[in-house]
């Protein structure tokens, strides 16, 4: 008798353990079965562009590694699918998953694009940052880029840009009439409303036009990038500060259709490699531009100048002229405009009290 129940009790754990087994086997098949997705971000910066094009190296390795391969990313330079300025196509048209580029370079799009980039005299990089997360305009920026059926997300800021390369001298905003320059977005605007003439150029093609006199002046970004592509060779003067772009972002673009093809988990580590790329970026632009511009000045003797307070004055009444002009007659540059501004103006405030004594006492006493 106590055989037959020691039979009965090992053939019922036995038929548990195969349950639980079973159970278990069918629990795991979600999870080996789990949708690999394999995606190409086409970008606007030349392949392994110093700070720009590493950054988006660096967001697509970010990605691929922290999803475990389940989304693996592959970086394409500018001209290697597609010219610079046709990523945005290929993205909006779902040829390619996702790019990597500036806002204002779809300006011609939708025209508040160019609101997110930078606008003269706006935000520095972590009032940029900061506004995108706790102001309100990573909410708008999704509105605009929606528009173009992509998700938006900030992947990299340029920091603080320079004035640009001069061939001739500027005094006065008189200098600026006649002046073929390629400076994009809403500071090309500006030298527009000055007189100048705006080109239109991408990296690869901004030195030889320089050097061909194709252009008179232009601007790009800062020391590191600069430097990199030997801007100094043909530029005479090299202005300061950046006041149209006092922080230059960049952007992620998704296309929304893959974007809400993603599951949860995944949507969120591409969130999260873009909010660790734009640290990483920054980080890498400020101690580039340190070591660039010692060189510059050491090695290669450029010469550094200041524009003048004149021109800077005159530069910040025309710029707020033109940016009302420019948002009158477009409702959604108008909301992102002011926001920026709002949130500027009260960054002004608490600046003043803090980074700008700081800066303004370190340089006094320390340097």
């Amino acid at each position: 008798m106590k055989k037959k129940i020691n039979r009965r009790k090992f053939l019922r754990n036995v038929g548990i353990t195969t349950s639980i087994v079973a159970l278990a086997a069918h629990k795991s098949k979600p999870t080996s079965a789990k949708e690999i997705f394999n995606w190409k971000m086409v970008t606007t910066w030349p392949k392994n562009f110093p700070g720009l094009g590493t950054g988006a190296e660096t967001f697509a390795k970010t990605i691929t590694e922290s999803s475990g391969g389940r989304l693996n990313v592959t970086v394409f330079g500018a001209g290697e699918i597609v010219p610079a300025f046709e990523a945005m196509d290929a993205v909006t048209s779902g040829a390619i998953e996702m790019g990597h580029g500036g806002p204002y370079y779809w300006k011609g799009k939708v025209s508040a694009t160019q609101y997110l980039s930078a606008i003269p005299f706006g935000l520095t990089p972590q009032e940029q940052n900061s506004w995108f997360e706790k102001g309100g305009g990573q909410e708008i920026a999704d509105k605009i880029y929606n528009k173009m059926g992509c998700k938006f997300f900030v992947c990299g800021n340029t920091g603080p840009q320079m004035g640009g390369w001069f061939n001739k001298e500027i005094k006065s905003l008189k200098d600026f009439k006649g002046l073929k320059m390629r400076i994009p977005g809403l500071g090309g605007e500006v030298i527009k409303s000055a007189g100048g003439t705006v080109v239109n150029l991408h990296g690869g093609e901004l030195l030889t036009s320089i050097q061909t006199g194709a252009i008179d002046a232009l601007e790009w970004v800062g020391p590191y990038n600069d430097l990199a592509f030997g801007m100094h060779k043909a530029g005479k003067y090299y202005y300061y500060p950046g006041w149209h772009e006092p922080g230059g972002v960049l952007d992620c673009f998704i296309n929304l259709e893959k974007w809400n093809s993603l599951p949860k988990d995944l949507q969120k580590i591409v969130e999260t490699s873009a909010i660790a790329t734009t640290q990483r970026i920054t980080n890498e632009m400020i101690a580039g531009n340190n070591q660039a511009l010692e060189i510059l000045i050491k090695e290669h003797k450029v010469k550094l100048k200041p524009f003048p307070d004149n021109v800077l004055k005159e530069l910040f009444v025309l710029s707020d002229k033109v940016m009302k002009k420019l948002i009158s007659s477009d409702p959604l540059s108008k909301e992102v405009y002011n926001s920026i501004i709002n949130f500027r103006n009260l960054s002004i405030k608490r600046s003043e009290v803090s980074e700008l004594k700081f800066l303004e006492a370190r340089s006094k006493f320390l340097i």
